[in-house]
């Protein structure tokens, strides 16, 4: 894989000891007698990413090894057996073997790239997994799956001016949070009110490691590695000093803490358009075509996303325009894909559609004479190009949908949502499960059911104005109040505004993310087109409830289906 190194961004606190400790803890590791020459303390740029990877990897840090190993199991046994890691779940058939069968939960086996590449029913991920919903491990509270699906961690760090927000539902204003989350959360099997006992047992494995288990084949164990000068550490390997820590003599905390960083500089490197192992570049038939007809790919400095997106309109819809179409890739040297089945091409039928990706209707919502017309997409709206999201929160029927397709039309619009007051004066029944309150019933983040209407999924609601998740909270207040400064809402009416709105995804290489939408609604991005022109239908109606404003400006017929999905799959690409 190639990966961009980016400047890493620690939040998590670290004690970092004297340069002379670090002297005496090279020779410790070395064994003492004559010592080699002394490694300049800088490290190796790119090294984090390397260890990150592996701990991106590691399989021991689930609830479920630590039960392995309080029932005698071997510290470098990985194999807990953990049923829910022996197949990969998918919309269809599950894949079995999965690739960390008979060993217990880890990053990857929810964010999958190449691991399943040639199994049937498998293929290529963008870090993403291939469930409707991503299966947890099985503990006391009964729950077997979450709440939704596995983002794609490729570009989910992308740089943003106003400030960070991850998860569907904004959770985290940070990737060392959302790691750090992720690592004693549920998905890992620990439940509420053990994050105590996580982290203990994380800085345990580390402490414990031989490296006679290491997916990345390394074979040196965390404490020679977190060392960062031991000479027996290869030269692509050596941590710069902001990664390191003492494995054997830090806290739990600081050992966590240290994990959390490596693998955060490992997902922040997780970029599109990078290159191959050779030096060519990797690039969608939409990035060939813009390069092959001398189109502008990127933004000029201080234009926004969706000015280059309305220019790019302009030019594409010219008149002198003559565009040279695309028909191989001009890197590979059979002129297709290497992980995609769909001919490497951007031609008419994919021009017309991102004419249609890039129309905006005359104001909202679009008048009756441009929906008869169609070709209206406004994605714009919330995908300008290139990164084809603007990193805000929208509602776009998709809990309405799911909720009503289960209970009957119209009763997502008629179920009771507490106010705001309502809904902090009783915690346990409406909130999410945290440290701090463990057995909060979480109603409006579960999977819905049809024996319990209560159940829904409501993204952001659940995070805004919630006491126990405080970091997030000015950016999402911001987003809700539509960037405007300074925002005269309260929290109530904002909480209003909150209600079914999930992050906006990129739209580059959809076709390794499926299923789509945050519950895996869609298998196909034709549905995905049709169900937006059934909600704009709803938006424009007064029918969707807390709806964007966004969907009433768009005017597609059957007709503009095939050629604006037809668009959408030329921003696929061979991520590696």
């Amino acid at each position: 894989m190639s990966l961009t190194a980016l400047p890493p961004q620690p939040t998590l606190s670290l004690s970092f000891l004297p340069s002379v400790l670090l002297l005496i803890g090279l020779v410790s590791c070395s064994g003492g007698g004559s010592s080699p020459p002394p490694i300049a303390d800088t490290g190796t740029l790119g090294a984090e990413e390397a260890v990150g990877e592996r701990l991106f990897l590691e399989t021991r840090f689930a609830q479920t090894f630590k039960v392995f190993l309080d029932n005698g199991g071997n510290i470098n046994d990985p194999n807990a057996g953990d049923v829910i890691v022996d197949a990969v779940e998918t919309v269809g058939a599950p894949i079995d073997p999965g690739p960390f069968k008979g060993m217990s939960m880890n990053c990857r086996a929810c964010h999958l790239v190449d691991d399943v590449l040639a199994a049937p029913g498998g293929g290529m991920r963008t870090y993403a997994d291939f469930a409707r919903r991503s299966p947890i491990p099985a503990r006391a509270d009964g729950k077997t799956h979450a709440p939704r699906n596995s983002p794609p961690l490729v570009n989910s760090t992308l740089d943003r001016p106003d400030g960070i927000l991850l998860h569907f539902d904004a959770e985290f204003s940070s990737i060392e949070e959302l790691i750090a989350a992720t690592f004693t959360g549920r998905n890992f099997g620990w439940l509420p009110g053990e994050k105590a006992q996580a982290i203990a047992h994380i800085a345990n494995v580390l402490r414990g490691d031989d490296g006679s288990f290491d997916l990345t084949d390394t074979g040196l164990s965390y404490r020679i590695l977190f060392t960062g000068t031991n000479p027996n550490i290869p030269e692509e390997l050596r941590l710069p000093p902001q990664f390191r820590t003492f494995v054997g003599s830090g806290t739990d905390q600081e050992i966590f803490d240290a994990v959390v960083r490596v693998v955060a500089a490992y997902v922040n490197g997780l970029r599109f358009s990078q290159t191959t192992e050779a030096g060519k570049p990797i690039r969608s038939p939409f990035d060939v075509f813009l390069a092959l007809n001398g189109l502008p790919q990127q933004p000029d400095s201080n234009e926004s996303p969706l000015a280059y997106s309305r220019r790019l309109r302009a030019l594409i819809s010219a008149p002198g325009f003559s565009p040279q179409f695309v028909t191989s890739n001009p890197n590979r040297s059979n002129g297709q894909f290497e992980f995609h089945t769909q001919p490497f091409e951007f031609g008419a039928t994919e021009l017309a559609g991102l004419k249609m990706f890039l129309a905006e209707p005359a104001g909202l919502p679009a008048s009756p004479i441009e929906l008869s017309a169609g070709q209206i997409g406004n994605c714009i709206a919330c995908h300008a190009a290139p990164h084809f999201t603007d990193f805000k929160l929208h509602n776009t029927g998709t809990t309405q949908r799911e909720y009503d397709a289960i209970h009957g039309t119209g009763k997502f619009t008629a179920l009771a949502i507490p106010t705001l007051t309502s809904r902090n004066g009783n915690y346990n029944q409406f909130l999410p499960a945290t440290e701090t309150h463990p057995t909060a019933l979480e109603p409006f983040r579960a999977i819905p059911a049809a024996g319990n209407p209560s159940l829904t999924d409501l993204g952001i609601w659940n995070v805004f104005a919630n006491p126990d998740i405080p970091r997030p909270q000015a950016k999402i207040r911001a987003l809700l109040c539509n960037d405007q400064q300074p925002c005269l809402l309260m929290d109530e009416a904002l909480l209003d505004r909150a209600i079914a709105r999930f992050k906006t995804p990129g739209l580059r290489d959809l076709g390794h993310s499926a299923p789509f939408m945050h519950n895996g609604q869609f298998d196909t991005l034709e549905q995905i087109v049709d169900f937006y022109r059934e909600t704009s239908d709803l938006q424009r109606a007064g029918l969707l409830r807390n709806g964007g404003q966004e969907l009433g400006g768009i005017g597609l017929t059957g007709q503009d289906v095939a050629p604006l999905a037809a668009f959408l799959k030329a921003l696929n690409e061979d991520y590696q």
